[in-house]
């Protein structure tokens, strides 16, 4: 059990935390802006390729400490076929987002390269709409269009 989980935070139990969505995305996007840093000080001298290679083998045995750890693994057997299909495809995409994003930060500023990458929060929302059905309000729409704006002036470095 992990310490403090159950005590209270300002007013919000740890548990409830642990459980919210928002938590962990905002988790996911610290996470993502010292993988930004950190990859852009390991990609120097070293082929992109090979940086993502290396990469790649830290989060393999990562997740895979993780799952069996937790006692997870089981849970492999009971993928459905076409779960499969999809997570296959997703890590053929994950595999060439991070190998354009490694070559694109050995060329460039991480401070450059992130916003733009960012933009996968704007087709996101575009592919969710118009493939998933996911419907978004007014303001949401704006916020993707301010995101959009955002990383297209930093990247110009105006």
């Amino acid at each position: 059990m992990l310490k403090g989980v159950g005590t209270k935070r300002h007013g919000v139990p740890v548990s409830h935390l642990l459980q919210s969505w928002r938590f962990w995305a905002l988790a996911a996007a610290g996470f993502a802006a010292l993988t930004a840093i950190l990859a852009k000080v390991g990609v120097t001298g070293v082929q992109s390729d090979v940086a993502t290679l290396v990469r790649t083998a830290v989060i393999l045995v990562f997740a895979g400490v993780i799952v069996l750890a937790s006692g997870q693994a089981g849970g492999l057997a009971q993928i459905s076929g076409r779960s499969l299909v999809f997570l296959v495809l997703s890590g053929l995409a994950t595999g060439a987002s991070w190998l354009c994003y490694f070559r694109a930060l050995s060329l460039g500023d991480a401070a450059r390269v992130a916003p733009l990458d960012k933009l996968s929060v704007v087709l996101v929302a575009i592919l969710g709409a118009g493939l998933l059905g996911e419907s978004l309000s007014l303001a949401a729409w704006t916020g993707v269009a301010l995101i959009a704006a955002g990383a297209a002036l930093v990247a110009s470095g105006w």
